[in-house]
């Protein structure tokens, strides 16, 4: 298991091949780190394999139809990711967007997705933490399934409203 300082000399070593300079750590979680770039983009180092294939695979989805706005929200665009250091280059977006994909599934709904013991407790978090922008969020978890994205870590910093 690769551990979070061992995401920062990949960011970094993606960068340095690039001939990028990073500027600042835009964020970071248990999944990776985010750093934005001189030229106006942001390089995030996954810290597991499966963190970060999911988190390409999805990209590539988008960028392949062509898609950068979902249910009027802004979507980062791939612009470059490099297999070997886990590592994610994309545009920066700002709000209202929606970011991190490390963690949803792809073509298939979470196996907890019909499970009322674990989606019961959740929905009421979420609406708890959107209020009354939860009927929002609901509609770009819809927006992001009709192309077979399943989001699962849905939280403000990942959705913002930009007001």
């Amino acid at each position: 298991i690769m551990m979070y300082s061992d995401a920062i000399p990949r960011a970094e070593e993606y960068a340095r091949r690039r001939k990028l300079s990073i500027e600042k750590q835009l964020g970071g979680g248990i999944q990776g780190v985010v750093f934005s770039t001189h030229e106006g983009t942001a390089v995030k180092a996954l810290i597991r394999p499966e963190f970060y294939i999911t988190e390409r695979d999805v990209y590539l989805r988008l960028k392949q139809r062509g898609i950068d706005t979902i249910a009027g929200f802004n979507v980062p665009r791939l612009l470059d990711c490099h297999d070997e250091l886990l590592v994610i280059e994309m545009q920066i977006v700002t709000p209202p967007y929606v970011l991190d994909f490390a963690s949803s599934y792809l073509d298939s709904p979470p196996p907890y997705a019909n499970d009322p013991e674990i989606m019961v407790p959740w929905e009421a978090a979420k609406r708890e933490q959107f209020e009354e922008r939860w009927p929002t969020v609901k509609r770009v978890m819809s927006a992001f399934e009709a192309h077979g994205i399943y989001l699962s870590d849905i939280k403000p910093g990942n959705i913002e409203f930009g007001d």
